[in-house]
């Protein structure tokens, strides 16, 4: 019965997969019938399947959405268009590199998903006034944001999670993770600017329209922005903060939403309609389906049985084991949530360590370089990937599955041959 209930579960992901790649039916659509058809069949049951899903995603991604929208009222978000273009001459290269900093940066110190949902909006609004092509900018705030994701503690679910398994703290993920990341980062902004360096350019007379601008001018409601940058403040604050006050990052961006919903809509119902309609509702449906589908193969052994098997080939060899890890966690991550892929690795690792490796650190590292870094392979491959698509979508310019791929997966392949080579010279 095990083994029926492992085939069809291999088979309704795999055709979930070829639809969301073929993009001839939308992803929402695929995550959502396909978790479906995992209950429908058996191969989980309705209260395994909420179990599998993470609400700590969902909940991030709902609250910093209810905060992004109430904000974006303000006139916040063209402000800093303005201001950080003119900082760079509004020259769309340097715009590129700038935002793209920004990006890496802020998602090592808070998460990956809430910076992408403060920049996007930003970029929106300032290539549209320059008249340059959006897609490198978001394609290059994707990749920075799961590299950023991958040099701190906080920056990415896989490394909270090692983290906890093994007693790793903040300064320890610093210097083993941040250099690295920042090599990793400075090479793919080279990358990607060969790449677009043609379609970067813009007119000379929109970028003297740029610098004339007073950015001071865009902020529409001076009260509702002090509130919203009071909110965001005290948010960010707990978001740093949320792991020595044991609160999940679901609870922080919830309760900042609440608190900002509480200062400026109080007893408004189209308010509140109107913020809640602006949440990006087929991404996080799209999540809750992904959940159960990778759910439903965690469930039935099948991403425990491969993991198992790749480090069984190694034959207990340190080196060999730990680059195994490093690019079997970047491809599957690119593939599947790295969520339930790490927390099936842990165990896996620290039996390693039971049975008589005394080394585990190279093994752990490279399954934190590999988990975070392979996010960047697909366009499901990490939440903010998602997110990115998601609201680029919803402002008419959807990106391709595999239009992405060709460009992100090959950078991704890159990124981890630097890993190797790091964990190679740093460890083994």
């Amino acid at each position: 019965m095990m083994e029926n209930a492992t085939i069809v579960a291999i088979v309704i992901f795999v055709i979930a997969y070829a639809l969301i790649i073929s993009e001839k039916v939308h992803r929402t659509i695929v995550g959502l019938f396909g978790a479906m058809l995992m209950i429908l069949f058996g191969i989980i049951s309705q209260e395994t399947a909420v179990h599998h899903i993470d609400f700590n995603t969902l909940g991030l991604l709902m609250g910093m959405m209810i905060i992004v929208n109430i904000t974006s009222e303000t006139g916040l978000f063209n402000f800093l268009a303005i201001w950080a273009a003119q900082k760079v001459k509004a020259q769309p290269i340097a715009l590129l590199v700038v935002l793209s900093t920004i990006t890496m940066v802020c998602s090592a110190l808070l998460d990956n998903v809430t910076t992408v949902l403060l920049t996007v909006p930003i970029t929106f609004s300032i290539t549209s006034q320059l008249k340059v092509d959006v897609m490198p900018y978001l394609i290059s705030q994707i990749l920075s944001s799961n590299i950023g994701g991958t040099a701190t503690l906080i920056g990415d679910p896989p490394n909270i999670m090692i983290g906890s398994a093994v007693g790793l703290d903040f300064m320890a993920f610093v210097e083993n993770l941040t250099l690295v990341s920042i090599i990793i980062f400075i090479l793919v902004q080279f990358i990607l600017i060969a790449l677009y360096r043609k379609s970067l350019h813009t007119q000379p007379e929109l970028q003297d329209k740029i610098m004339r601008l007073p950015a001071g001018a865009q902020i529409t409601d001076h009260s509702l922005l002090r509130k919203c940058l009071a909110v965001i403040f005290l948010t960010i604050t707990l978001f740093v903060l949320h792991g020595s006050l044991g609160l999940e990052s679901a609870t922080v961006a919830l309760s900042g939403a609440g608190l900002l919903l509480l200062l400026t809509a109080t007893r408004d119902e189209n308010t509140i309609v109107k913020v809640l309609s602006k949440i990006e509702w087929p991404a996080i449906f799209f999540f809750g389906g992904l959940f159960i589908l990778v759910g439903a193969l965690v469930e039935t052994g099948v991403i425990r049985m491969l993991a198992a098997e790749a480090i069984k080939a190694t034959g207990g060899d340190v080196e060999a084991t730990a680059i195994l890890i490093l690019w079997m966690s970047a491809f599957a991550s690119a593939f599947i949530d790295n969520i339930p892929f790490v927390a099936t690795l842990i165990p896996l690792i620290q039996d390693m360590g039971q049975m008589g490796l005394t080394n585990l650190d190279p093994l752990w590292w490279s399954l934190a370089l590999g988990a975070c870094l392979g996010g960047n392979g697909t366009l499901i491959g990490a939440s903010a990937n998602v997110v990115v698509a998601s609201m680029s979508a919803q402002r008419g310019r959807p990106i391709s599955f595999i239009g992405f791929m060709k460009i992100a997966l090959p950078i991704m392949t890159f990124t981890i041959i630097i890993s190797n080579i790091y964990v190679c010279i740093r460890y083994l």
